[in-house]
């Protein structure tokens, strides 16, 4: 800005290893957001190193970047950027009918329990059945990495915890790897690892259960 200038994340050293949950807290500014946008590829940083399963994701061109997100990573984000006028069967369809491998739309929905809802339009449900629709539809195209920007963030508490379970179950059933934003401390007992980020830093690292398998992502 001008003369100014601000530095998002300073000094991260941080590796996410296969089928791993983990939870990255911190307050508004801390970085969370730009650490799990560079990670996904949809930011790119300025120097450092990012790689997955040794292929680096810095300096490469943009057409690479747009493909390794279609083929190994799902995005929830805190907004359930559904299409109103098309059923929740539909809005995962949209996916399936781009992806190389990917689950029906019937068996992501009903990992996300809502084999029942599938017909019904996005108006129709509530906020987190929408939530819900929206992990379907990141996890249809069965990818390596899972991440999850605030995806409680419009929800009240019992239904936040729901969406959290959610996401635990596919973390175990199809050993995604996955990384969650939240200000929900419930997730922190769910997750092999809680990472609390301050000033663009990594502040402290709690181990749970810690997995190591090799490593998906870099940084």
């Amino acid at each position: 800005m001008g003369d100014v200038k601000i530095h998002a994340l300073r000094g991260i050293d941080l590796e996410l290893f296969a089928g791993e949950f983990v939870v990255l807290l911190g307050a508004s500014g801390s970085g969370k957001s730009t650490l799990l946008n560079i990670l996904g590829g949809l930011d790119t940083a300025s120097t450092g190193e990012v790689q997955y399963q040794n292929h680096a994701l810095v300096g490469i061109p943009d057409r690479e970047l747009t493909q390794f997100r279609r083929e190994h990573v799902g995005f929830v984000f805190q907004f359930y950027n559904l299409i109103p006028s098309l059923t929740a069967r539909e809005n995962v369809a949209i996916v399936t009918e781009i992806a190389r491998d990917p689950m029906t739309p019937e068996a992501a929905l009903a990992l996300v329990g809502l084999s029942e809802r599938m017909d019904h339009f996005p108006a129709q449900l509530s906020g987190g059945e929408q939530q819900r629709v929206a992990i379907a539809r990141a996890i249809a195209k069965r990818p390596a990495v899972l991440l999850c920007d605030e995806p409680t963030g419009a929800l009240d508490s019992k239904t936040g915890i729901r969406v959290l379970e959610v996401l635990a179950h596919i973390n175990q059933s199809l050993g995604t790897t996955t990384a969650v934003i939240t200000h929900n401390a419930v997730i922190g007992d769910m997750a092999d690892r809680v990472i609390r980020l301050s000033d663009g830093m990594i502040a402290d690292i709690q181990h749970r259960h810690e997995k190591r398998k090799p490593a998906e992502l870099s940084w």
